[in-house]
């Protein structure tokens, strides 16, 4: 059988994905593409997460996709409503006959003169290979094979199980037991809250060091409001424009006025648990809000719950692990029945996949971004990246509204591909995530570099970005157009 070949392949069949392809559909009618899911249902993290309580971190009227109106009466909203929303995306466009389940990128051989990408793919059926026009990579920022799990001394030891999120067994029995989550992130304060109400015994928060947190209520009084006055798509609108709006004025309050942030999040914290906890000790970061995420706390759940006894929080560091429980610095010991590590994750893009140019091979990590979805000298290659401060899918719808564009520019034009190139760039310390997160740290080198300039630079702004990718010229002097020498132009539509 021929090889197929199509105008675009989409990895990933996660939020990204979906959105990309829902896209396709609307904006570029005429093009062929498929989705490539490594995995054997859509959802991405929605659907490989399974610990308890797993739930959006953003309100869903900006995780929710720009064309289809979250309806839900919660805004913060489980993984399972989270999924019900991306099957029915994909049946709204009929998405699901695109979609290669269990079929898992390994390589990809970009070629100059044919304008195309040649890419190696493993599937039940064996390995084959597959041509596109341009590759769009959805497959998120994190190592999905696994997390980040520290090797803390006399691991060994310990007789219960330890745990990582990311590989949580969902037969797990915890009623009654006592547990300890080592980390104060977003997964350790939505795992202390959902455990603690359904059944263990006493959970701990074990952090090295304090994290800002922010309380909401998980349904948007607005939305739900204004959904009955509106109609639904109009409504959807308002509340993401309201969002939106917000999610950046708190972030550039943050940058600008962080004593004025600090103290306003210490308020709601300390509206939560009274005037006797130990808030210098426990909730008071040694970093400004906003130089690593902020973690949100629906409904004040945490602080309900330790407020009543079922869950505390230790600052402290591990010395080692023991037969029971672990060995602090300090001195104490912390018991466990179970521990779970919620240590974060491997950030990475293109993780284990063979990147070569005209037979050159290269990675993303030594490359410059370019508007936040390309990558300086290489070809017809996106990736849906989102925001740090921000929900993700505010950017990854942009990018793909962005693809459609470039896809139309090359009917326009007779050209086949284009590439970033950085002349004059100098790397950005900030990063493309602008964040000094510990996995943000650790994965320098296997993610692209921002520049220190425009469009190099990382600018973490919704209304920045829109005006950079709806409206600027997609011949920029930065992004170059090419004619493949030998390219048929017409690509044929995949085979059946």
């Amino acid at each position: 059988m021929a090889m197929e070949r199509f105008d675009v392949l989409i990895v990933g069949a996660g939020i990204s994905g979906i959105g990309g392809g829902a896209h396709l559909k609307m904006r570029a009618p005429g093009k062929s593409f498929a989705i490539l899911e490594g995995r054997e249902r859509l959802g991405g993290t929605w659907d490989l997460f399974k610990y308890p309580g797993i739930r959006s971190d953003s309100d869903m009227h900006t995780l929710g996709f720009s064309f289809k109106p979250w309806t839900h009466e919660k805004s913060i909203a489980d993984a399972g409503s989270i999924l019900d929303y991306l099957n029915e995306t994909a049946d709204d466009y009929g998405l699901r006959d695109h979609i290669r389940f269990n079929t898992m990128l390994t390589a990809a051989r970009w070629d100059s003169n044919e304008g195309l990408w040649t890419v190696t793919v493993k599937s039940p059926a064996g390995e084959q290979q597959m041509q596109a026009q341009i590759l769009y990579m959805c497959t998120g920022y994190y190592r999905y094979s696994g997390g980040y799990m520290p090797e803390f001394a006399g691991m060994d030891r310990f007789k219960g199980p330890i745990i990582h999120p990311q590989k949580w067994p969902e037969d797990l029995d915890y009623k009654g037991k006592t547990v300890v989550v080592i980390g104060s992130g977003a997964t350790a304060v939505t795992i202390l809250p959902a455990m603690a109400n359904n059944g263990a015994g006493h959970v701990t928060m074990l952090q090295r060091s304090p994290t800002w947190y922010a309380t909401r209520p998980a349904k948007d009084r607005f939305a739900n409001t204004v959904r009955k006055l509106l109609p639904g798509k109009l409504a959807y609108a308002v509340t993401r424009f309201k969002n939106t709006n917000m999610q950046q004025l708190v972030y550039e309050t943050a940058q600008k006025k962080p004593e004025q942030v600090s103290k306003h999040l210490m308020k709601m914290v300390q509206d939560e648990l009274g005037p006797d906890y130990d808030y210098q000790t426990h909730f008071t970061p040694r970093y400004k809000p906003w130089d690593q995420r902020l973690c949100l706390v629906p409904d004040g759940d945490m602080f309900k719950a330790i407020k009543r006894g079922a869950a505390s929080i230790v600052t402290d560091e591990i010395e080692r692990f023991t037969e029971t429980g672990i060995r602090l610095k300090s001195g104490k010991d912390l018991p466990a029945d179970i521990i779970v590590s919620a240590t974060g994750l491997h950030m990475e893009v293109m993780h284990g996949v063979a990147l070569h140019i005209d037979g050159r091979a290269t990675s993303v990590g030594q490359s410059f971004s370019y508007k936040g979805c390309m990558y300086s000298g290489i070809p017809n290659l996106i990736s849906a990246f989102g925001y740090s401060n921000a929900s993700w899918t505010l950017k990854a719808d942009l990018i793909s509204e962005y693809l459609c564009r470039m896809l139309d520019h090359f009917d326009k034009t007779g050209t086949d591909y284009c590439i970033p190139v950085a002349k004059g760039v100098s790397e950005e310390a900030e990063g493309m995530m602008n964040l000094s997160s510990g996995y943000v740290e650790r994965a320098k080198g296997r993610v692209p570099m921002a520049g220190n300039q425009y469009p190099w630079r990382a600018y973490h702004n919704y209304r920045i970005d829109k005006k950079l990718m709806r409206n600027e010229p997609m011949e920029d002097g930065h992004l170059q157009f090419r004619r493949a020498e030998h390219a048929a132009h017409e690509l044929p539509i995949a085979a059946e």
